[in-house]
């Protein structure tokens, strides 16, 4: 199968800064045929533009700078994520879980249930697709669904692979949500404000874990005001404009 080597390719301008760093891994990375596919389905190309465009006005609120670009988690960082996951057990739900790959491997490390959210409709079937192919479709949950609007109360294990602008607003709603035995495990950019427990990895590669009761230091209160939901989003669009 023809390998191609992405090292140069021109995104819209008025993406984020940070969104030049998801792509920076890119450019050291092979990727095969079947790769560039899930990359074109997980941007959508011109039928996702139509979607999102026309057909789901909702996404639109969504500001341009919270709108993560599809990239495939790397083999290394797949593993580096679940590496730090290792001794965990109960359910597990990964946050913008583009092609499902996370997922699928902590449905293989006996994690149960496992859940990803995800927005994107296209990245939806094919993460589902993939655990069709992999026999795993009966024990594994894609959902789509707005990432902000989820309730994490009774969430224990949470892995994220996403943009820093993301991260600095997510933060926020782990901290006011989670529950204090809480693990969080982020790929290829940690969280702006927390010093994580453990780190796993070098390079694009690196996933750093954060324990939730070490970041609250007044024990299992949490702080209500730091709550950040989908009207928070809203706001961050009005803002922008």
């Amino acid at each position: 199968m023809t390998t191609y080597l992405l090292n140069s390719y021109s995104f819209p301008t008025e993406m984020d800064d940070n969104t030049d760093e998801l792509f920076a891994d890119l450019r050291t990375r092979h990727i095969g045929g079947w790769g560039v596919l899930q990359i074109a389905a997980g941007t959508g190309l011109a039928v996702y533009a139509m979607w999102a465009g026309v057909l789901q006005p909702g996404f639109r609120k969504v500001p341009l700078r919270l709108q993560v670009p599809y990239i495939p988690a790397s083999k290394a960082q797949v593993k580096n994520v679940m590496t730090l996951m290792r001794g965990r057990t109960g359910g597990l739900v990964d946050l913008g879980s583009g092609d499902g790959r996370i997922v699928l491997e902590a449905c293989h490390q006996s994690f149960s249930p496992v859940v990803g959210y995800e927005l994107n409709p296209w990245l939806v079937q094919l993460a589902r697709f993939h655990a069709w192919r992999a026999g795993r479709h009966g024990n594994v949950s894609y959902r789509q669904e707005d990432l902000w609007k989820v309730d994490l109360s009774k969430c224990k294990n949470v892995t994220v692979f996403l943009a820093p602008s993301v991260l600095s607003l997510l933060q926020k709603k782990l901290h006011a949500e989670l529950p204090d035995d809480a693990l969080v495990v982020a790929g290829r950019f940690p969280f702006p404000d927390w010093n994580p427990c453990r780190i796993e990895g070098q390079g694009v590669d690196r996933a750093w874990a954060y324990n939730m009761q070490a970041l609250r230091p007044h024990g299992s209160e949490k702080n209500e005001s730091l709550s950040t939901t989908a009207s928070d989003v809203d706001n961050e669009l009005v803002q922008e404009k």
